[in-house]
């Protein structure tokens, strides 16, 4: 795995980048250390030069007379003083340009003048410890005059010399110069053909993937959501998103076939819901307490009766809209009790206690119906004596609270758990009420209330919560 990582990361964006900016990076900082490397080469060797012929320089130039003259007036007896200052001078010279001086003429003429004095200072110490003036005079015709000629030649030709290194140096940094600089243009010139075609790569590899993700988001915009192999990618995130995009498409296809076969089933417990209530025994009992009434000379009853019977099922049919206006349901609630009242006269009485204000809220037909239907035959009928049922509505803010009450028999703790947990069952008991749930919950989602409580021997009351809304939302 930890292989893996490491190739993933190396074709990452990032890496490819850094990668670019070291090969543009790298060349250059070389180019540029060995530029300075030799600039300062030649301006070291220049400065050597440069401070040597300054040394030369310091040489006096009178060097012959002055030494001359004072041997010559030593001599003839003029002046005791011999020239020992000028030939230290002349030796400290040569020493020092001897410690300094690379090239070889140069050194070869400092050593010659450093060789001169020394036998310069043997040939003043001869003419010192000789006496007669004609040999001291023939000792510095022949010895004295001839080696301070040839100091003074030899450090002319140091100068001489060390002038012609400084003007090979500068030729020499000239020509580095001339070839570092096509160097340096022709290092450049690869290093950014090399860099804008790895640039180009790079952007290939981040622009492609990037429009094959585009042109997939508007694929799935307008609703193409078959299967396809993710996006390729080299960059590990890119490619990531192209695969979650994919694995984004596979579960909003599973989403939307779930909502289908959940939409399935609705309509399925719908249609059933339909049938239970045009039951043909709710319709022949119905149908038998007319006649009943008729004959029993109940004239103005029947009458009702048949009138309830008629707006229930024209209720019922709502013009074939699943959405109906909240006046509506009650309406046919209404017309529901009427009709049952006459069966179960003796057991039932109802109340209804509705806000007005809220006739145009839109809920899903045959919310309430199956509820009181509910109440009616699982809580009123199982218990002695009379009972009542009251359908009630209000308003809280922007929600709508629906109450469905009965004081029937009700429920234990145990039977009320069993009964909320059933509601998101597809079988078991209450089929109707989970009708309601199923139809309100679709609608609604996240923004319904139901809640069930239930009192044994005293009653059942379900709460719905619902947002106040009088048109269907897209």
């Amino acid at each position: 795995m930890s292989g893996i990582g490491k190739q993933t990361d190396r074709h990452s964006i990032s890496s490819r980048l850094r990668d670019l900016i070291l090969h543009l990076a790298v060349p250059l900082c070389l180019l540029s250390v060995f530029l300075l490397l030799v600039l300062l080469i030649s301006s070291l060797s220049l400065s050597q030069v440069s401070r040597n012929i300054s040394t030369a320089s310091q040489f006096n130039q009178n060097f012959k007379d002055e030494v001359d003259l004072k041997m010559y007036l030593f001599v003839t007896g003029s002046d005791e003083q011999l020239p020992w200052e000028e030939v230290q001078a002349a030796e400290t010279l040569a020493t020092a340009l001897l410690e300094n001086t690379h090239s070889r003429e140069s050194y070869r003429a400092a050593n010659s003048v450093l060789d001169l004095c020394e036998n310069l200072r043997h040939c003043i110490q001869e003419i010192e410890s000789t006496d007669g003036y004609d040999l001291r005079m023939h000792q510095l015709e022949s010895n004295i005059y001839v080696i301070t000629e040839l100091i003074q030649k030899y450090i002319y030709n140091y100068l001489y010399h060390e002038a012609g290194e400084l003007a090979a140096i500068r030729a020499r940094q000239n020509l580095w110069l001339s070839v570092d600089l096509i160097l340096a243009l022709g290092i450049t010139i690869v290093v950014i053909v090399h860099s804008l075609r790895r640039s180009f790569r790079i952007s290939g590899s981040i622009s492609q993937p990037i429009d094959g993700l585009y042109q997939r988001v508007v694929e799935i915009g307008r609703g193409d959501l078959s299967p396809r192999a993710p996006v390729p990618a080299e960059d590990s995130k890119l490619q990531a998103l192209g695969t979650g995009l994919e694995e984004m498409v596979t579960r909003l296809n599973d989403q939307m076939e779930l909502n289908r076969q959940e939409q399935i089933r609705l309509r399925s417990m719908e249609l059933a819901l339909i049938q239970a209530q045009i039951n043909p025994h709710f319709l022949y009992n119905t149908l038998d307490a007319i006649v009943w009434l008729i004959e029993t000379g109940k004239n103005d009853q029947a009458i009702e009766m048949v009138s309830s019977l008629s707006t229930y099922f024209r209720s019922f049919l709502s013009n074939g809209k699943d959405i109906i206006p909240l006046s509506e349901e009650i309406q046919h609630v209404r017309s529901y009790l009427e009709i049952q009242q006459v069966r179960y006269k003796d057991i039932l009485a109802y109340d209804f206690l509705t806000d007005p204000s809220l006739d145009k809220c839109l809920i899903p037909k045959m919310t309430l119906q199956p509820l009181v239907e509910n109440a009616i035959y699982h809580g009123i009928k199982p218990k002695r004596g009379i009972s009542r049922i009251t359908i009630g509505s209000s308003r809280d803010g922007d929600q709508v609270i629906l109450k469905v009450a009965d004081s029937g028999i009700g429920m234990g703790p145990e039977a009320l758990q069993q009964l909320r947990a059933s509601l998101e069952q597809d079988e078991g008991s209450g089929f109707g009420m989970k009708a309601s749930y199923k139809r309100l919950r679709l609608m609604f989602g996240s923004d319904l209330g139901f809640d069930i409580e239930s009192t044994e021997n005293r009653g059942t009351e379900i709460t719905i919560r619902i947002p106040y809304q009088t048109e269907v939302s897209a």
